[in-house]
């Protein structure tokens, strides 16, 4: 009898830009300030990836790169790519095809997988499945988004929040019981009037019209956007750890998507989870969208101890939501 192979995290690798744009430079483009900003959600300061012929590809790379110096693998022992984006480089060839590319990762196949900022959630509880089926076994997940790219610097509803950043993990084949235990996910396209971006699809081509509308930027209502977040993360969190007879004492870490530190807070306190207990960057890199949980791993990898149990949990346009539960194992 075979044991039951799961998909563990068996490394962790991120990628922040240099360039980081303060809320006192924000004051001067946009009319907010720095109380405001971090009253309502919490962000500081957010990276933001400049210099010519840079997009997410070039943030996948490095945090990729990382996993392969971890693990002292090669880039041709990469089964798989799998990168949560809602910017990609462009329409087609995928992000993951040319992070592949400029990897050297020439046994691997991928994509990309558009849930806004649910994308690095989706995409892992997908990679596990390629590694649970017994067929694939080293199968990279990123979240990854350069909103730069799609950001109003002068709309102060939105440009406040975003910066751009990726994060990745491998999942490997385990059979001890680590790695992905369960995933409840979620959508409903009926918030895609709350937090889209208009144009660019099948549905609105670009256009001269499209682009002098700023129709290629996001366009979000905070307030119901807010609303729908902190209801569904918090319960979905909650409906998690019930399903698997799971308390509050059980979790080790909470690992929030980093869209608004009130968010956050509600998520917590509906798992009855303590500040302590809850990974939290959000000051540092603002909301980069599939890129918030993947980078919180990354910044506490050094603190997350063998049979850990993280609970893992987003929500993002369209809407999406979803939590994840984890048992670490390296």
């Amino acid at each position: 009898m075979t044991s039951k192979i799961s998909a563990a995290i068996t490394a962790v690798g991120g990628y922040v830009p240099d360039y980081v744009l303060t809320n006192a430079e924000l004051e001067k483009m946009v009319d907010t300030n720095d109380e405001w900003i971090r009253t309502r959600t919490g962000i500081s300061e957010r990276r933001i990836l400049k210099g010519e012929g840079l997009a997410t590809s070039d943030m996948v790379v490095p945090a990729v790169k990382q996993i392969l110096e971890k693990r002292n693998i090669a880039p041709e022992e990469i089964d798989c790519i799998i990168v949560g984006t809602v910017t990609p480089d462009t329409i087609f060839p995928s992000t993951a095809n040319l992070a592949c590319h400029k990897l050297g990762a020439v046994n691997a196949w991928g994509y990309d997988l558009a849930a806004a900022c649910s994308g690095f959630l989706y995409a892992l509880t997908t990679g596990a499945a390629l590694i649970e089926s017994g067929r694939y076994k080293k199968v990279i997940v990123a979240g990854a988004d350069k909103m730069s790219a799609i950001v109003d610097f002068s709309d102060r509803a939105t440009c406040i929040i975003f910066g751009d950043g990726a994060g990745a993990v491998l999942l490997e084949p385990n059979t001890e019981g680590y790695g992905v235990k369960d995933s409840i996910l979620r959508s409903d396209g009926g918030g895609g009037n709350y937090l889209h971006m208009k144009a660019g699809g099948s549905l609105h081509p670009a256009s001269v019209e499209t682009v002098s509308n700023k129709e290629h930027f996001i366009y979000q209502e905070g307030q119901t956007v807010f609303k729908h977040a902190v209801k569904d993360m918090a319960d979905v969190s909650y409906e998690l750890i019930q399903r698997n007879n799971l308390t509050a004492d059980d979790i080790t870490w909470l690992v929030p998507h980093q869209a608004n530190k009130r968010i956050i807070d509600a998520t917590a306190n509906r798992m009855g989870l303590p500040a302590e207990k809850v990974m939290l960057n959000i000051q540092r890199y603002g909301n980069t969208t599939a890129g918030t949980i993947p980078l919180c791993l990354w910044d506490w990898q050094d603190r997350l101890k063998k049979d850990d149990l993280l609970v893992l949990a987003a929500f993002g346009g369209g809407f999406t939501w979803g939590a994840t539960l984890i048992k670490w194992g390296v």
